[in-house]
């Protein structure tokens, strides 16, 4: 700030230096020139010398008035032309229309000629007028050269150092928090500046510990869901051999398998879902028979639902236990929510070999399609509300066809319709 009122002395001094310079010219001009600033008493001389003088004027001393004049005698002839070389001719006309001052030639009541001051009295005005327009032009410089100054100067310490803060602010709220913010010399925002960067930096440190916290967290699930596994499976494999040595129990059995085989799915989603979190979910796509996803179907399709069509001898590139596990979250949610038969039918097309998958049931509203892949995402019906679920199946299942290069579109078709792009080989 100190240079901002350095900049303000600086530019008083020099406009009143320009003031100074405009009343000495105001009163230094009008002073005119010569023995006496007068014109009538200059005219009265000149009368008189030249009445003294008459038979011979060339003898009058031309540079004693200090003023260009002509002398004419009765018939307007110049007997007498001050000027050097002579110029226009004047006439008393003329002087009269010019408002040059005049006036005849007086000897015993009898006119000899006629005496005009080429001079229409308003030089000291002129020359007023010239110093005022020289002194306010000059102010005028001063003021756009002092405005273009001071505007440079509030560019340089006030402008571009608010964009800096400003583009700064908008790059932490875009999470850009590793770019320092430069402090630069003579900053009027210098501390402002110095408490933003360590925002930043504080701002960086948190984001680090949240992330590192974060992934942590995630590993901590993903260990936790793969270690679930193996008791599940145990459970699952205990209610099948319960079931071969205890046949009166088996409805009690069944819902033993029922619910361990939907934790089963939960974790497995679970799991899935936190590895793709942490970028270390991997598929290894393979060229494969299309008839293994018969053999798919047929894994999960415990309750018989699903009616499939004849499938395409092709050769698909996928991951057929990432493809078992889109196809088995689909049919899953499909006999929780519909609990219809299930139509599978297939084309081939553009490389890809397509795979729908439709129920019967009420399908799902248009406005939540575009969701349903989202994770965590549920239906607002009561139905699904209802229903025990984590908004994992889908979404699994679309990441799961992204990652092998194919795609997952939902759909209503007289009820909700899955259709898999599964690439070809």
């Amino acid at each position: 700030m100190k240079h901002y009122y350095k900049l303000l002395i600086a530019l008083s001094l020099i406009f009143a230096a320009v003031i100074a310079a405009v009343i000495y010219s105001a009163y230094r001009f009008p002073s005119g020139s010569g023995t006496d600033s007068n014109p009538v008493i200059k005219l009265n001389d000149i009368v008189y010398d030249s009445k003294e003088h008459w038979d011979d004027l060339s003898s009058l001393d031309k540079d004693k008035y200090g003023v260009d004049f002509v002398i004419l005698d009765n018939n307007s002839n110049v007997r007498f032309d001050s000027r050097a070389g002579g110029g226009e001719p004047v006439t008393v006309e003329k002087a009269v229309k010019a408002r040059y001052p005049y006036q005849y030639i007086l000897t015993d009541s009898r006119v000899l000629g006629s005496v005009i001051i080429l001079d229409d009295n308003l030089n000291p005005y002129r020359a007023l007028r010239t110093g005022l327009i020289v002194g306010f032009a000059a102010m005028v410089f001063v003021f756009i050269a002092g405005a273009l100054i001071y505007g440079a100067y509030v560019r340089r310490n006030i402008v571009k150092p608010f964009e800096k803060m400003q583009n700064f602010a908008g790059k932490i709220a875009e999470g850009k928090l590793d770019e320092p913010l430069l402090i630069e010399q003579n900053n009027m925002f210098g501390s402002f500046t110095e408490s933003f960067d360590i925002m930043r930096e504080e701002l960086n440190a948190s984001r680090r510990r949240e992330i590192e916290l974060q992934k942590k967290e995630k590993e901590l699930v993903a260990s936790l869901s793969h270690d679930l596994k193996t008791p599940i499976t145990g459970i699952k494999l205990t209610a099948e051999l319960l079931k071969a040595t205890h046949p009166d129990i088996n409805d009690k059995l069944d819902n033993i398998y029922k619910k361990a085989d939907e934790i089963d799915v939960l974790v497995t989603d679970l799991f899935a879902s936190t590895l793709d979190d942490l970028g270390e979910f991997r598929v290894n796509c393979r060229e494969e028979s299309s008839k293994v996803i018969a053999d798919i179907i047929s894994r999960y399709d415990d309750k018989g639902l699903v009616r499939p069509s004849d499938i395409p001898g092709v050769i698909i590139n996928t991951d057929t236990k990432r493809l078992s596990q889109v196809i088995g979250n689909i049919i899953y949610n499909s006999y929780k929510y519909a609990n219809t038969p299930i139509d599978v039918s297939y084309d081939v097309s553009e490389g890809f070999l397509e795979m729908r998958i439709a129920d019967h049931g009420p399908g799902v509203p248009e406005d939540e399609l575009p969701l349903i892949t989202n994770k965590f995402y549920r239906g607002k019906s009561d139905k699904i509300k209802a229903e025990d679920g984590n908004g994992l199946g889908l979404y699994i299942a679309s990441m799961l066809m992204a990652k092998m290069n194919g795609e997952l579109i939902p759909s209503n078709d007289g009820g909700f319709c899955v259709t898999l792009l599964i690439p070809l080989a």
